[in-house]
């Protein structure tokens, strides 16, 4: 069965969100907003796309962070009975566009997880651009494996079986520190990925909610603990690539 859907984790980004959910909903990509205890005029804006059909609308009392919000609408999406789930941010930053392509290689790969690797316009910033590098090391060294070509691109189809068959059972980050724990808890357990390139412009709206300081601190911490999760699992992960 492959039947998906689009999660997106909303947070006071009232001024892009309607395009985005228009794009999906012009595809016909069911919707599940995921409102990250926004501010009020956020909030009436949400409440107007759900009143539309195929959309709904899932309201957190407290900020739960990035990562909280889409493990929400995860969860979500597999009690209203889909297969898939489409993460896309609400800030506008990812190529809609690409939607079809990703689902129709979901669709010809149902086990495996589909990601996206960005392709930056001039609007990244320089500093976020610099850190992902160092990022990528630590997830290849953290997954003892290469092939996570790039963690923190938040577009990307899950299948949702696994992917909460590992949130309900790790201590997975729940802010910006999302993304890339993810993907490495789901490599240690020898989750199939696919990996498509992705325009990626910053923001629509004009709003990061990145916290430059805090948030890397939030990520080095994670590649702490990642790193020492991968020496409790280096037999086995030294094993699967000895027989790979």
């Amino acid at each position: 069965m492959h039947k998906p859907c689009a999660v997106i984790p909303v947070y006071n980004h009232e001024t892009a969100i309607t395009t985005v959910v228009d794009a999906l909903l012009d595809q016909g990509l069911p919707c599940i907003l995921v409102d990250d205890a926004s501010r009020q005029s956020c909030a009436r804006v949400l409440d107007l796309l759900a009143e539309r059909d195929n959309v709904q609308l899932v309201r957190l009392t407290a900020n739960q962070g990035k990562g909280g919000a889409v493990m929400t609408g995860l969860r979500e999406a597999a009690r209203l009975g889909f297969s898939h789930a489409l993460q896309v941010d609400a800030d506008g930053q990812h190529d809609l566009q690409d939607v079809r392509r990703f689902l129709d290689e979901s669709r010809a790969h149902p086990q495996a997880l589909i990601c996206g690797y960005p392709l930056y316009d001039a609007s990244v910033p320089k500093g976020r651009l610099y850190a992902r590098y160092l990022t990528h090391v630590m997830v290849w060294i953290n997954s003892l494996s290469l092939q996570i070509r790039d963690s923190m691109c938040g577009f990307r189809v899950y299948p949702l079986r696994p992917t909460l068959a590992v949130i309900d059972t790790a201590r997975v980050g729940k802010r910006m520190d999302f993304d890339s724990d993810i993907l490495v808890r789901l490599a240690w357990r020898n989750q199939p990925m696919r990996w498509l390139q992705t325009s990626v412009h910053y923001p629509l709206d004009g709003v990061s909610h990145f916290r430059l300081f805090h948030d890397n601190v939030l990520i080095s911490s994670m590649h702490t603990r990642l790193f020492f999760g991968m020496l409790l699992r280096l037999p086995v992960l030294l094993w699967r690539r000895w027989r790979a």
